[in-house]
């Protein structure tokens, strides 16, 4: 997606995380096996360069990274859902939605 990094690594949580400190970070958290994260991503994508250009954009490949979606709800005490969109500010998770309830707009608002 336009403007978005990759999350494939604790590394990079612990980054995003960081960086949280001074822009909201938006972590999209997507199945590439699962027909309703296809298409909770395709609503993502048709906001991909508005969200990027208001937080910093991560996208994790959570069948690739498992490891990574895991230690998101570890750190942020968010409950693994799949697919699902966190916005993180100051370290804290302050928006978080899942599978159908996962829409551009609403990020955007909590940004």
């Amino acid at each position: 997606m336009e403007g978005w990094k990759d999350l494939n690594s604790i590394e990079d949580l612990d980054n995003a995380i960081a960086l949280s400190n001074e822009k909201a970070v938006v972590l999209f958290k997507h199945s590439t096996r699962c027909s309703i994260s296809t298409m909770a991503h395709n609503r993502i994508e048709k906001a991909a360069a508005d969200l990027a250009a208001q937080a910093h954009c991560y996208y994790l490949d959570l069948i690739a990274f498992r490891d990574v979606s895991h230690a998101i709800a570890e750190k942020l005490g968010v409950m693994h859902e799949s697919p699902q969109i966190l916005v993180v500010k100051n370290g804290v998770c302050n928006y978080s939605a899942t599978h159908y309830d996962i829409r551009a707009n609403e990020v955007l608002e909590n940004i």
